[in-house]
């Protein structure tokens, strides 16, 4: 008996991630080659969108996510951007909405047909002007309708309603911004900086809330909101270790966990189901993908597993809940980018022998219709997705 408390009780112990058979997956896309720490793909139930490497200007490929196979070379792209694109998000209320930001200081909002693109999209359905440099971060608010968050090199967050074209507020930090995210219902964001901080802001006043050391490293940080409001951030020890923590809104600087994993010199990307409280870390130039189950007990961060491939991956699309496959238990699907102009798709399951629906796996996940408008949000609500 008394080995019993070293194996954790856990639903998500036997979780593999398992590569989809090459015809399942997408072939032939130049994927960008830039340097910038972004994933590069976007993905939503209906749609994978990818930024590709374009002569004189930016642009990225949307195609059907039924559409798999080799892409046509001349595919039509969606192409404005006077710069290189380095960052594409969707929205989370409507499957054909993208938004793209670019080298050029622009935000772009675009509206896609159903069926995908047929011709080259150069003529967006919003322009949002506000940034004087690169725009290299962008994030949806998670609950309130068409307002989105813009980070650029100018140290400058910027949140808009995309319905209007206004900026709704603008936050100026002291140092370049690594990333931001949005906590549960959207009311505080968290930023990290070059100056090795993390910063809580109010989005709507732009007001600092708190702030605390982050890793002591040089080398860009992430910094993610977690459901029960806990941060989870990653980066660099001062001997350039990769660590990540686990922090506590109220005491920004003092960790509740921190651990250093390897010395590999890729940025920790956090990817968070917050339905099961499972965090998946990948990194460029990595060929893994480590999972963790995060629990409210010590240690709080539990190692799952490893997915092991022989490629590195060049950036990573991370598939929302309501477009997983019940049926076959999977709980996350990873669409991965090889430098060879491939991508792959990555099924992560939890192995059942029943054929019924496991509810266990499946909590209510957020869905796709707004809680609130983006007048009812800046106008003092807040509410779940």
């Amino acid at each position: 008996m008394a080995s019993r408390g070293i194996v954790r009780n856990s639903k998500f112990r036997h979780v593999f991630g398992q590569a989809l058979k090459r015809e399942n997956c997408y072939d032939n896309i130049r994927i960008s080659k830039n340097s910038w720490d972004s994933n590069f793909c976007a993905v939503n139930p209906k749609f994978v969108a990818i930024i590709i490497e374009a002569a004189g200007g930016g642009a990225f490929i949307v195609l059907p996510l039924r559409s798999t196979g080799r892409v046509d070379v001349n595919h039509p792209l969606v192409a404005g951007h006077k710069g290189p694109v380095l960052d594409i998000q969707w929205c989370p209320f409507n499957d054909n909405v993208i938004a793209s930001s670019s080298e050029d200081a622009t935000v772009k909002v675009w509206q896609l047909p159903d069926y995908g693109v047929s011709r080259t999209l150069t003529e967006p359905v919003v322009e949002l002007l506000g940034h004087q440099r690169r725009v290299g971060f962008l994030a949806w608010h998670p609950s309130a309708n068409n307002v989105l968050l813009s980070a650029g090199s100018d140290c400058k967050i910027i949140i808009w309603n995309v319905g209007t074209g206004e900026m709704l507020s603008a936050i100026s930090l002291p140092d370049l911004i690594f990333h931001v995210s949005w906590c549960w219902n959207g009311s505080r964001i968290v930023a990290s900086c070059k100056d090795k901080k993390i910063r809580i802001y109010d989005p709507k006043t732009g007001d600092l809330e708190s702030e605390g050391d982050g890793h002591e490293g040089a080398k860009p940080q992430r910094a993610i909101y977690l459901r029960n409001d806990l941060i989870l951030t990653t980066g660099f020890s001062r001997m350039s270790e990769r660590q990540y923590s686990l922090r506590s809104e109220a005491d920004l600087g003092n960790p509740i966990v921190l651990e250093t994993l390897d010395t590999s010199n890729g940025v920790l990307f956090p990817f968070y189901d917050p339905d099961v409280n499972l965090l998946y870390l990948v990194a460029k130039g990595d060929s893994n993908i480590r999972y963790f189950e995060i629990t409210d007990e010590a240690p709080f961060v539990h190692y799952i597993n490893t997915y092991q491939s022989s490629e590195p991956q060049r950036g990573i699309g991370f598939m929302p809940k309501r477009g997983c496959d019940i049926n076959s238990n999977e709980i996350a699907r990873l669409f991965k980018l090889h430098s060879k102009g491939f991508c792959e798709v990555i099924s992560f399951t939890v192995p059942r022998k029943s054929e019924l629906f496991q509810d266990d796996l499946y909590p209510d996940t957020a869905g796709d219709v707004p809680a609130l408008t983006a007048e009812e949000w800046i106008g003092g609500e807040d509410a779940e997705p």
